[in-house]
């Protein structure tokens, strides 16, 4: 079977069978398509490879991409599903991939911002024109429910009910759940669906996107991050939009909430994920430790 055979078929098992997001399934044929180059230049078929001849072709991708130990693990991943896809079909007896080790990867603490600091970038976003209304509205929303960025991008307007502050959302995997937003929240969007979006629709606009763009199309991930960058500049922060998400749960945990309410309304499929959130709470108690008490030692 070519290649360019085998890597569409497996990529139709990814969306058909495997059910994952549209963006795991980009980055896995990224990493599946020059995986295939690969053995291509080496004049090797995919019954030749072995566990051995991975960790060599990972170790060429760290020295001649210097990749780091995230994507590492994705490439990993990506191998390990494409060698499932090729035992059901056949082209191989065994999974070299599951012999492989992910690297261990540094725990990172997420940015968070307290309410002062998000009030402070809501604040400097020019609400005089619907571009303005609509950015307010978006990154208010974003903050009050905890959404990812494509989750807020993929809101129609049939998923808002404003009166009981509940939104319906598509989230990683396609897995749809309820989020609650504030009353600030409600309001801005009274304002830009009243006044901002039609003048962003205009007349003859039938799209049924929630945020659209000033052309009247659904508003881009890359949009939504570049019109961030812009006001986050303004405000005086280096943060980016996903700070809003992680500074929501911050909230939530720091307000008395369990980390069962955060994994629910995060959407995180693993309550691991979750717990990340309790290590930013001890370096804020730890920071405060510091402040209050300076004679102290601390390791």
């Amino acid at each position: 079977m070519d290649n360019s055979v085998i890597l569409k078929r497996y990529c139709s098992r990814l969306i058909a069978i495997e059910r994952h997001a549209f963006l795991t399934k980009e980055c896995y044929r990224f990493e599946i398509k020059r995986f295939l180059s690969f053995l291509e230049t080496e004049k090797k078929q995919l019954c030749d490879v072995n566990a051995g001849f991975l960790t060599g072709y990972l170790m060429m991708r760290r020295d001649t991409n210097d990749i780091e130990p995230r994507s590492a693990s994705k490439a990993i991943s990506a191998l390990r599903s494409f060698f499932r896809f090729a035992m059901d079909e056949r082209l191989v007896s065994a999974n070299p991939a599951d012999l492989l080790e992910s690297p261990k990867r540094k725990a990172v603490l997420p940015e968070v911002m307290d309410k002062e600091t998000v009030e402070g970038l809501l604040d400097v976003i020019d609400t005089s024109k619907p571009q303005g209304i609509r950015d307010r509205c978006l990154f208010e929303l974003i903050y009050s429910a905890g959404l990812r960025v494509m989750e807020a991008c993929g809101l129609n307007l049939r998923d808002i009910d404003i009166e009981s502050g509940i939104a319906k959302v598509k989230g990683k995997g396609d897995k749809e759940r309820l989020v609650f937003f504030g009353s600030e929240a409600a309001e801005q969007l009274k304002q830009y669906l009243s006044f901002a979006r039609p003048l962003l629709a205009g007349n003859v606009n039938k799209s049924q996107a929630l945020f659209i763009s000033k052309t009247g199309k659904r508003l881009s991930r890359k949009g939504v991050w570049k019109n961030y960058a812009k006001w986050a500049s303004l405000a005086g922060t280096s943060s980016r939009v996903h700070t809003l998400r992680h500074s929501f749960a911050t909230s939530l945990l720091e307000g008395g909430a369990d980390l069962r309410t955060v994994q629910e309304l995060l959407g995180h499929a693993d309550l691991s994920t979750t717990q990340i959130y309790t290590h930013v709470q001890r370096s804020v108690l730890k920071e405060n430790h510091r402040r209050y008490l300076p004679s102290l030692k601390h390791t």
